[in-house]
């Protein structure tokens, strides 16, 4: 499921129990981390048991069916032999040997801590010492501690014994709301309660600081207005703004390295690669934040095609998780809603990120041979919130500015 990734939930069993299937066939869809894919079979054979109901969480390494190939089940890619058939092909969790295994296993090593990086990480942020983590009762696969019981933790002061599930919800401040008679209450989905955490995580974790700029682009406009039908016919992608933006932006991330970095615990960890995510809207009004790696490498055709595939795939809802994780920094783009400027949260775990407002024209000083004079020109805004434990206002402002220069710099005679 990919480096980081200790759960994720049965959304959609793509087939039942009795079924005969082939390899390749796709057995079931998940979700993790606002991405859902879809679990191929490793082997042809006969569903014996789905061990997991949609809508529930096993970890990664638990299993969640079995498939009986030549009369003997799979488990994990490693063949037993087969239990007297189930008159029931219902999903069962209780029901399933390798679960009954595994918790008799998890209850005999207890003693062990076994804690993933990213649980490590996080353990650092917090100023948690080993001692701290030894409190915890891991409830993961092999008492692993898991990002639910370092939650659970912090969020009760002390040990976590693992018997409450720390949910979406926890992340929420409780306040009594009065309900008028003529209100509806609408659930929110999945994918809204983990964007609604990540925020609040992030403005818990992070000092956030916003500065703006204004930039004159009006010979960018120009230049995009002459060249983009034949951008498109020799690209086959439309010439939008956004990918300009990241141009500009890799740009001066190489100029100003101390931006491209994260925050672990007392470190500071800069990052050689330049992975631009950029925050994408879905039709359910969700948001997603697939990332272009390596955008200081690609030329503006590159880039476009690449925003315009990851877009395309965001919304239909086929990204991989691999492509929404890696980012080093994030921008978004208001400005297509006709936002002037906003003051962005930062997608941790990075350290800042930049908002572009909309491109408005408005009476500017322009420099003329005879002094200054007033022109009406193509002004943006630009926004960048930044963590001010590791950025201050000066590397903050000049990185802004180093943006907002490539910006007003840019090459008309490009083509």
């Amino acid at each position: 499921m990919g480096e980081g990734i200790i759960e994720a939930t049965i959304t959609k069993w793509l087939v039942s129990g009795g079924q005969h299937i082939t390899v390749d066939q796709p057995l079931v869809e998940v979700a993790t981390d606002k991405v859902d894919s879809e679990i191929p079979s490793p082997v042809e054979g006969t569903v014996v048991r789905l061990v997991y109901r949609e809508g529930e969480i096993p970890r990664v390494g638990e299993v969640i069916a079995l498939i009986e190939t030549d009369g003997q089940e799979v488990i994990s890619g490693q063949r037993t032999e087969p239990e007297a058939k189930v008159n029931s092909m219902t999903p069962a969790k209780d029901a399933s040997p390798v679960n009954k295994s595994l918790k008799k296993e998890i209850s005999e090593r207890k003693e062990d801590i076994v804690i993933s990086p990213l649980v490590r990480m996080l353990a650092k942020q917090h100023g948690l010492s080993p001692a701290d983590l030894s409190e915890i009762t891991g409830t993961g696969l092999n008492s692993r501690v898991t990002r639910d019981d370092l939650n659970g933790y912090l969020l009760n002061g002390g040990a976590f014994n693992g018997e409450r599930k720390i949910t979406d919800n926890d992340s929420f401040p409780r306040q009594e709301i009065r309900i008028n008679p003529d209100d509806d209450i609408v659930e929110m989905d999945r994918m809204r309660k983990i964007i609604a955490a990540h925020m609040i995580a992030s403005q818990k974790i992070a000092a956030h600081v916003t500065s703006f700029l204004e930039a004159d682009i009006t010979p960018l406009v120009l230049w995009r207005d002459l060249n983009k039908e034949s951008f498109l016919k020799r690209e086959n992608s439309r010439l939008t703004f956004t990918p300009v933006f990241i141009e500009a932006v890799a740009r001066s991330l190489k100029e100003f390295s101390r931006i491209n970095v994260t925050v672990s615990g007392g470190s500071i960890i800069l990052h050689k690669s330049i992975n631009v995510g950029v925050a994408t809207a879905l039709s359910d009004g969700n948001l997603i934040v697939p990332v272009i790696k390596n955008a200081d490498h690609e030329n503006l055709g590159g880039l476009s095609r690449k925003l315009s595939d990851l877009a395309n795939r965001a919304r239909s809802g086929t990204l991989l998780p691999e492509e929404i994780k890696g980012g080093t920094f994030t921008i978004t783009n208001i400005g297509q809603y006709n936002n002037l400027t906003g003051t962005p949260i930062i997608n941790q775990p990075e350290s800042a990120i930049l908002a572009f407002g909309t491109i408005i024209k408005k009476p500017w000083a322009v420099k003329t041979s005879g002094g200054y004079g007033v022109a009406v020109r193509d002004i943006i805004m630009l926004a960048l919130s930044y963590d001010h434990r590791v950025i201050d206002g000066a590397l903050g402002g000049s990185f802004l500015s180093s943006v907002a220069r490539n910006l007003e710099n840019f090459d008309t005679t490009r083509i």
